[in-house]
């Protein structure tokens, strides 16, 4: 019997609903990871809670592909094999028999991990603000099921928590810092077959998959997104937890300075992420900080530091291969800002 976290049968119908796109997406949604965005395909299972900004006729759906991919990150378990057409909660599926992972690092019991859900002092308020720690989703109610939350993007052939600290939504946050890219005498440099100007993003290869990456991280219990955002992009991008106490001063200063300029929120909600896992996943509110001029980031030397192998300025095109869901995040940065994507042209706008 399914146990919904304080909610009533009205209220499950809407979460049940969200998993409806997911039912039944053809194979090569799974199989297509390396198609470009503006490509995918319609059946591939839509983004749970986009935020309507940037009235996007171009990609508003992406495959969950990369939360089905084995070996699970760190590790040499394999996940059970989910077939495209099984993904969706709402296929019933008598025989899914998922393996069960829980990395060590996180059994050992840190400060930013949970117990175990069997834990007899453990008695989490899924669906709520837990204390400090938010076990609300971004997209909305989620299924609890024999006291596990559900993943609501589908099944992921694992559970447990992986490499994930919280059961149910882990949330992290992702600045996007931009500016666009000069040539010597600083004129924005423009794609010969578009004619639109090229933009640049700070880009950090990721120390545990060598995967290229947006600089971001989770979020600490009662923390603002805000703290995390300047906080994550300091010491993946600036190495500002190696820095002396004066350096970190200036730094900071820097960061505000770049930090408090006006700003957007480029997509909240589920992240198609290699960790998630059928009770845990990753959700994200990811920010993009345009440095219009380039003049302020010209202040702020990049420097590799804490989960950050490399650092520099990349630029944008749907060419770009990134961790997890951080080339949807990008494209929709590029599409605010008037920026060159693809050169191949994406399909009208009818509103």
């Amino acid at each position: 019997m399914l146990l919904l976290a304080r909610v009533g049968l009205a209220r499950a119908v809407a979460v049940f609903s969200v998993t409806v796109a997911l039912s039944a997406p053809p194979a090569r949604c799974v199989l297509q990871r390396r198609s470009p965005l503006s490509s995918l395909s319609a059946n591939c299972w839509s983004h749970l809670h986009p935020v309507n900004m940037l009235n996007s006729c171009n990609v508003k759906k992406f495959c969950h592909s990369k939360a089905l991919t084995s070996p699970y990150p760190g590790s040499h378990v394999e996940r059970s094999q989910v077939p495209a057409d099984k993904v969706g909660w709402l296929v019933e599926w008598k025989d899914y028999n998922p393996v069960e992972y829980t990395a060590r690092s996180v059994l050992a019991g840190p400060v930013w991990a949970d117990p175990q859900i069997n834990d007899k002092s453990f008695s989490p308020k899924f669906n709520e603000r837990d204390g400090g720690v938010e076990r609300k989703s971004l997209n909305g109610l989620y299924v609890v099921e024999n006291g596990r939350p559900r993943n609501p993007a589908g099944r992921t052939g694992l559970t447990g928590r992986g490499l994930l600290g919280r059961w149910g939504p882990n949330h992290a946050a992702d600045p996007v810092v931009t500016r666009w890219k000069r040539d010597e005498s600083g004129n924005k440099i423009a794609h010969p077959v578009t004619g639109k100007n090229i933009l640049q993003f700070v880009a950090i290869k990721r120390r545990d998959c060598g995967e290229w990456a947006i600089p971001g991280g989770m979020v600490d219990p009662g923390e603002k997104i805000s703290v995390t955002l300047k906080r994550e992009f300091g010491e993946e991008a600036l190495n500002s937890l190696q820095k002396s106490p004066e350096e970190k001063a200036e730094l900071e200063k820097q960061l505000q300075q770049l930090f408090s300029r006006e700003h957007f929120v480029v997509y909240r909600g589920y992240v198609d992420d290699p960790r998630n896992t059928d009770n845990a996943w990753i959700e994200t509110e990811a920010v993009n900080y345009h440095d219009e001029t380039g003049e302020t980031m010209d202040n702020l030397p990049l420097e590799a530091g804490d989960d950050a192998g490399v650092v520099k300025w990349v630029d944008i095109s749907e060419e770009l291969k990134l961790y997890a869901s951080h080339s949807y995040f990008i494209m929709l940065v590029t599409e605010k800002l008037g920026a060159h994507w693809s050169e191949n042209p994406g399909p009208e706008c009818h509103e």
